[in-house]
């Protein structure tokens, strides 16, 4: 990830909402409690460093008072020899409490997001078809990074803290009771107008940061957009656009700035004066001869322990809450439960698998569209390697029978079979495996063209790679492409052609060498040559495959073995070409609106 990116995400999880109670943090303990060494070792150099911490006042106040009262050099070595081994001390283990809670704040949330995403891979296309992408994205980043600062860091700082706090309060009442009293009454005038100044810059904080971001993302998008802002002449309401954008980012800037100047200046008086006032006390007790200049030194570093321990525990609470709603976000999505789930005992897939495909009486609407059925009263039967093609107009449900035989989703009623099982009562696995698709538009990842192609058999050697590769006439472009298979092709294989794209897909599926194909047959954006050429693929494919097709080429009706015709999600005819042709008017009419016209040349315009 890169910088840019990373701060980004940063400053989206400071943006996220705080919980109201800290209860979903019980959440996070199956993760850490997985390493228990790890952790046991970070408490343990946490307390290490808090005694360390403490024990330093000590040090110094015998340095003072034993070592620069006595005559004799060896007990001033002394007392500075223990100054530095506790100094020693504090930072080994510091270091060794930043290291051990650092790592389990990584680890776990690594595990988290591991855990968050395959319960996702599990979940049922209706989760998908509802939630947003952009939010599922987010929850993996911003909540998680606010799951790793408080697990690496906002934890131990507020461990460290409170034991710091209740340690030098402990310290300052046996070093002075009087001077406690002054002290604790000095403490919410000091700490209170800081806390409610660094309320304030963390809000002018984040104003700022959303000025920012409304910048850049208005950059973004004109500089996405650059070839339609300069072909309409746009730039000078672009500039316009842009400087306004900019000067609300300073103004927020600026705000900030002073509310972080203010905040500075009262936080070095107010400390300052009270350190002052105390040291006055101290210093007409000390004339009293009720206290010594060891013990003087000593209150005043316990005092300054103390009161950055409250300041530092009011600010990791902040953090603290943001980091609970951050785990309730995630708990969220793991509650999840798919309605989509292999049986607890499935029935097995007759090997090899036949390819026998039916529909019985199915009736199915997506979820919250129960009043708009998407299919109704569907029954077709299809025998083993023979094609099926699926003709109708735009929302006729074809895709839709696509989407129950991956069983993506279950109808409401009737039964899907295939080799006479019905589909719940398979291994969701098994099913998906038998199963081959070439979708519309071509999905491709931003790996290498081997890696998109064994997509479809992740198991495949190479020779099986570019047997399949050449099956689906792409062996020859792959080659001339700079590093042949070994070419990274970036996000959505944008640098090929709509062919090309086409042809990987293909290939994809026959190296996948299943016994069903699903197939929309999406020709109609290509050129000739590149139809052509995926036309020739296609029929590789076909060959000796259950195929069902969602037709967009007269030629792949005709070569069908049954053809079934559906409008508005039912079945308006089914037979042969030859059968529909001659005896279906409606059939006769499709074909002429919606096939003729693809496969007939243009006329030669006349002289």
């Amino acid at each position: 990830m890169s910088a840019t990116a990373y701060q980004s995400v940063e400053e989206l999880a400071q943006r996220r909402p705080r919980a109201r109670d800290l209860r979903p943090l019980r959440a996070l303990w199956p993760f850490v409690l997985r390493y228990r060494l790890m952790l046991a070792g970070a408490l343990a150099a946490l307390v290490v460093a808090t005694l360390a911490a403490l024990a330093m006042p000590l040090a110094v106040r015998f340095m003072i008072d034993e070592g620069f009262g006595s005559a004799e050099a060896g007990a001033v070595n002394r007392y500075f020899l223990a100054l530095v081994l506790v100094a020693v001390v504090l930072g080994l283990a510091s270091a060794a409490r930043f290291y051990c809670v650092t790592w389990l704040g990584e680890k776990t949330t690594n595990d988290l997001r591991y855990q968050v995403y395959d319960h996702l891979l599990t979940l049922h296309a209706a989760f998908f078809a509802t939630a947003r992408t952009g939010e599922l994205v987010s929850r993996l980043t911003a909540d998680a990074t606010l799951i790793r600062t408080i697990i690496g860091s906002s934890v131990s700082i507020a461990l460290r803290n409170a034991f710091l706090f209740v340690g030098s309060t402990v310290m300052l009442v046996a070093t002075s009771w009087s001077l406690s009293l002054y002290l604790l009454a000095s403490l919410p005038l000091v700490l209170l107008p800081i806390i409610a100044i660094g309320r304030l810059v963390r809000r002018r904080a984040r104003t700022s940061q959303d000025r920012l971001a409304a910048a850049s993302a208005m950059l973004a998008e004109s500089l996405a957009a650059m070839q339609l802002v300069q072909s309409f002449t746009h730039e000078p309401q672009q500039r316009r656009l842009f400087a306004a954008s900019l000067d609300e980012s300073f103004v927020a800037a600026r705000r900030r700035i002073a509310a972080r100047a203010a905040m500075t200046a009262v936080a070095i008086i107010l400390v300052f004066v009270s350190v002052v006032a105390i040291l006055w006390l101290g210093a007409r007790q000390m004339l009293a001869g009720e206290l010594s200049v060891g013990l003087l030194g000593q209150f005043m570093l316990y005092a300054v322990l103390c009161a950055t321990s409250i300041g530092a525990l009011s600010e990791v609470w902040g953090e603290v809450q943001l980091a609970a709603g951050a785990t309730e976000r995630l708990s969220e999505v793991l509650r999840v439960r798919t309605e989509i789930r292999s049986p607890a005992q499935p029935r097995p897939l007759a090997q090899p698998v036949r390819g026998a495909l039916g529909f019985h009486d199915v009736h199915f609407a997506y979820p919250g569209r129960s009043e708009t059925p998407a299919l109704q009263r569907v029954s077709w039967q299809l025998p083993p390697g023979q094609k099926c093609a699926l003709v109708g107009a735009s929302g006729a449900g074809k895709s839709t029978i696509f989407q129950l035989l991956l069983r993506f989703y279950d109808p409401q009623r009737g039964r899907i079979a295939l080799d006479g099982v019905p589909l719940p009562q398979l291994d969701l696995a098994a099913l998906r495996r038998a199963i081959a698709i070439v979708p519309q538009e071509t999905v491709l990842f931003a790996g290498s063209v081997a890696d998109n192609i064994r997509f479809g058999r992740p198991t495949a050697s190479d020779a099986d790679l570019a047997a399949a590769a050449k099956a689906a006439l792409a062996d020859e472009f792959i080659r001339d492409l700079p590093d042949g298979y070994a070419t990274m092709l970036g996000e959505r294989g944008v640098n090929l052609s709509g062919g090309q794209r086409q042809r990987l897909a293909i290939a994809r599926a026959i190296l996948r060498d299943s016994p069903i194909l699903l197939l929309d047959e999406a020709t109609n954006a290509l050129d000739a040559h590149s139809e052509a050429l995926v036309q020739e693929a296609l029929a590789r494919l076909m060959a000796g495959r259950s195929s069902v097709i969602i037709a967009h080429r007269l030629a792949t009706v005709r070569n069908a073995h049954h053809i079934v015709m559906m409008d508005k999600g039912k079945i308006m005819a089914q037979g042969t070409h030859a059968q529909l042709i001659a005896g279906h008017r409606a059939y006769q009419e499709l074909v002429r609106l919606q096939f003729e016209p693809l496969e007939s040349p243009p006329a030669a315009k006349s002289a």
